[in-house]
């Protein structure tokens, strides 16, 4: 998204106090520091869980070879600009990935959608493809690996002029897909039929994030006028569904106002799971949404068995009973296990505007859930200071590793924690 800056009921839940030690992530030395170390994203190399990269606004890019316990930063380049929505992913040859969007002679998001590869964990992206300049803009892309043959899927927003008012302008959900590790892209396909606006708001077509199914399916799930919307191709990316298909609905829409926060969304996250479990196949979508009234956003879930031809009931994934705050969720499968993983910011212990940083996790395919906060100690925004719009969680073989921003009044610090699903268990 652009970047602006400002001086239900569980069937089960299970409320944990355990701490886990927080890590907090080095600032690059070349790091724009009014745009630095938000919306992150983070990805553990499923071929050895100590190695895992990360990512944040603008240009920043992190990695770990001992799990998560130290870090590098540097700041990346590219020919085409860097303009932030970082999305990190790394296939199982070994190779690591950075998108983004561009900036191409200070016109940013017009150049499409950007990804650099690096053939080392330290960074040296050397190789680099984009998908599209058709001189409109382009936002919020999200891409996924297929773990059988190493494709790569991004889908993302496309507006025909960002902040038009215009009746005649209308955003799209593309998506586009590279067979060659990320240098040459199809030509992007539209999934949604039913455009939304260009505001940048409820009735826009924003939340396009990838999943694959265990047979190579891809499944998109997005947000635009108070619906969750969704659309499928069983061949690759090759055909889709006609028209999108309903999956629930998102009431006050995905823009949401939280107190001390600059903006807030509720925009779904897809995942599938690909696992051995008895949940294989199981496609998930993730938001959170203000059903229960402007002060009281809480994060929720449905799911289909069925390739998306239907959808559960939506179940609320945060436990409590305290009617405040839980915003900016991400989700993430244990592909080993099929256990889902959530992180979110949590008001729930707290007055006013002070956070805390929450993992829930299931382990029964989205039935019951689990919570535990796993921030050290709590944090007060500023609504005054871009705080980003997403945070990120990866999970391998019990090893999990969330990533979130903290602003203490304007200051701004990313943030990961040590867990490990042993430790969640005692």
């Amino acid at each position: 998204m652009k970047k602006i800056l400002l001086f239900p009921f569980c069937l089960f839940s299970f409320w944990v106090t355990a701490q886990f030690q927080n890590v907090q992530l080095p600032l690059p030395k070349k790091a724009d520091y009014y745009y630095s170390q938000v919306e992150p994203s983070i990805c553990i190399n499923p071929k050895n869980t100590n190695e895992i990269i990360a990512g944040s606004v603008m240009n920043d890019y992190y990695y770990s070879s001992d799990g998560g316990q130290t870090w590098n930063s540097k700041s990346i380049k590219s020919k085409w600009g860097v303009n932030g929505d970082p999305c990190m992913l790394i296939d199982t040859l070994g190779r690591y990935y950075y998108f983004h969007l561009s900036n191409v002679n200070g016109e940013t998001l017009i150049g499409g959608m950007v990804c650099q590869r690096s053939d080392v964990l330290s960074g040296k992206f050397k190789k680099e493809g984009h998908t599209l300049v058709n001189g409109k803009f382009h936002d919020k892309e999200w891409a996924v690996v297929n773990p059988k043959n190493n494709h790569i899927y991004i889908s993302w927003t496309q507006f025909d002029m960002y902040d038009s008012e215009k009746p005649g302008d209308f955003s799209h959900i593309l998506f586009s897909k590279s067979t060659d590790g990320g240098i040459n892209w199809s030509y992007p396909k539209q999934l949604s039929t039913l455009p939304g606006d260009c505001m940048d708001n409820d009735k826009t077509a924003e939340g396009a994030v990838p999943s694959v199914g265990p047979n190579g399916e891809i499944y998109v799930a997005w947000s635009r006028n108070d619906t969750l919307w969704f659309n499928r191709s069983l061949d690759e990316g090759e055909t889709w569904l006609e028209k999108e298909t309903f999956v629930a609905t998102q009431p006050a829409g995905w823009v949401i106002d939280i107190p001390g926060i600059y903006r807030c969304n509720g925009l779904p996250v897809t995942a599938c799971d690909v696992s051995k479990s008895a949940y294989n196949g199981t496609v998930y979508v993730n938001w959170a949404d203000q059903r229960n009234g402007a002060d009281n956003a809480d994060i929720w879930l449905c799911k289909s068995t069925d390739q998306g031809k239907t959808w559960s009931e939506p179940k609320r994934v945060n436990t409590d009973n305290s009617n405040k705050q839980q915003f900016l969720t991400w989700m993430t499968i244990d592909q080993t296990t099929g256990y889902l993983y959530f992180v979110f910011y949590d008001r729930r212990e707290q007055e006013k505007t002070q956070t805390d940083v929450y993992l829930a996790w299931s382990e029964d395919g989205g039935e019951t859930f689990q919570n535990v906060k796993i921030s050290e100690s709590p944090f007060r925004p500023n609504s005054k200071v871009f705080f980003g719009d997403y945070t990120n969680i990866s999970a391998h073989n019990g090893v999990i590793r969330p990533i979130w921003t903290r602003l203490d009044n304007t200051h701004i610090s990313l943030y990961t924690a040590l867990i490990q699903y042993e430790s969640l268990k005692k």
